[in-house]
């Protein structure tokens, strides 16, 4: 499926060469965007969609960027990595492009970096898996927190709590498998031992297997749960069926409203990473994010009643408004000079945490930009 958003000026009938100017300056900035807005990636999709439709006409009606409006080809991919690599190609090779947005998650952010790559266009990816942006790859930039970052995040935590035998039951591919493979490398350095290993297909309707091995294993104090889309709710269901006590663990893939929604008082107890917009109303003022996540957050519920905001659809707001902040500094849509503004964004202030991007990181995050959450009577409560 394609949307167009556009809101362009009529050309100025004029001669020669004032003409040709008027008519360039015209032409719109051309965003393409392959986003998972139907498919077990809608969780993410659909919030970045409702997002750019109206942060788009936002900024048009605040007069453009450089003078020009902003024209989204926007295209869902129905969390299909097949699908998400031939609009791309589309988006180079028909829309002709200036930058790509999207990825919503993992599988399909990773089945386009070649693509990307070889045409030689910025790409600022929506997925959270670490091996999109290590290694550095020179026209790609990511803007989720890796699940490196949140493997990181809840080590400490547990070992913190002096939680340090844990079962992991995680997803068989993309975000779940590399997070998978990350909280493996780290634990040790954090005196954490996993004492049993579960995955599970992403399209599993059950994993009350993966579960009873769980229950069955001895010396597990807690349980650290890495996924994203609607796989990480079939298990806290399951869970709660089960009668499973032990504290337990999320990542960030699972930091949306939608998720709540799924599993209600399910989740109660569970921890996990998110960014601030998650408990935006709980940050103190001093913290710089505030007025950025309180703004979004009144602005995204204004337009989608009765939605809630989420920290999911805050990585398209961020990957668009650094776009348009790159375009600005660069002073035109010329790609080679796009990539490099946004490369050289020093403490980029946005939702999902303070970027700083260099030639040698293109994640752009550290662990502060993680909040540890904790869910009570159905929604999100900081913890630190």
């Amino acid at each position: 499926m394609n949307w167009k958003r556009t809101a362009g000026a009529a050309l100025a009938v004029m001669t020669g060469v004032c003409a040709a100017t008027a008519a360039l300056a015209a032409e719109p900035i051309k965003i393409g965007m392959f986003l998972s807005v139907t498919g077990q990636m809608s969780p993410m999709g659909d919030p970045q969609k409702r997002t750019f439709d109206y942060m788009i006409d936002k900024v048009n009606a605040q007069g453009g960027v450089l003078g020009r409006k902003i024209e989204a080809i926007i295209y869902d991919d129905g969390s299909e990595p097949e699908k998400a690599a031939t609009f791309v190609k589309r988006l180079i090779d028909n829309d002709k492009v200036d930058i790509i947005i999207g990825g919503s998650g993992t599988p399909t952010s990773m089945a386009v970096l070649g693509l990307i790559e070889r045409a030689e266009i910025p790409y600022m990816s929506l997925g959270g898996g670490t091996a999109i942006g290590d290694p550095v790859r020179k026209w790609t930039f990511k803007f989720p927190q890796s699940d490196r970052l949140a493997a990181e995040k809840v080590l400490a935590d547990l070992k913190k709590r002096g939680l340090t035998k844990i079962a992991l039951l995680s997803e068989n591919v993309g975000f779940g498998k590399s997070g998978h493979d990350q909280t493996v490398k780290l634990a040790p350095q954090y005196g954490v031992e996993i004492l049993i290993d579960e995955v599970y297909s992403p399209k599993d309707p059950d994993v009350t297997p993966q579960l009873t091995k769980i229950r069955g294993t001895a010396g597990v104090q807690a349980l650290f749960i890495f996924g994203t889309g609607t796989g990480p709710a079939v298990a806290t269901k399951n869970l709660k069926q089960l009668g499973l006590t032990l504290p337990v663990y999320q990542s960030h893939g699972v930091a949306s409203k939608e998720f709540l929604r799924l599993v209600g008082t399910a989740a109660d107890g569970t921890r996990l990473p998110a960014g601030a917009q998650a408990v935006a109303e709980q940050l103190p003022a001093t913290d710089r994010q505030k007025k950025v996540v309180m703004d979004f957050k009144k602005e995204y519920e204004e337009r989608n009643k009765p939605l809630e905001v989420s920290p999911l659809p805050g990585h398209g707001l961020d990957a668009l408004m650094m776009a348009v902040d790159a375009f600005k500094r660069a002073g035109t849509t010329d790609k080679a000079k796009v990539r490099d503004a946004i490369e050289q964004t020093k403490d980029f202030v946005a939702t999902t945490g303070i970027y700083t991007y260099s030639p040698t990181d293109h994640m752009g995050l550290g662990l502060e930009s993680f909040k540890m959450v904790e869910i009570k009577n159905g929604d999100w409560v900081l913890v630190e």
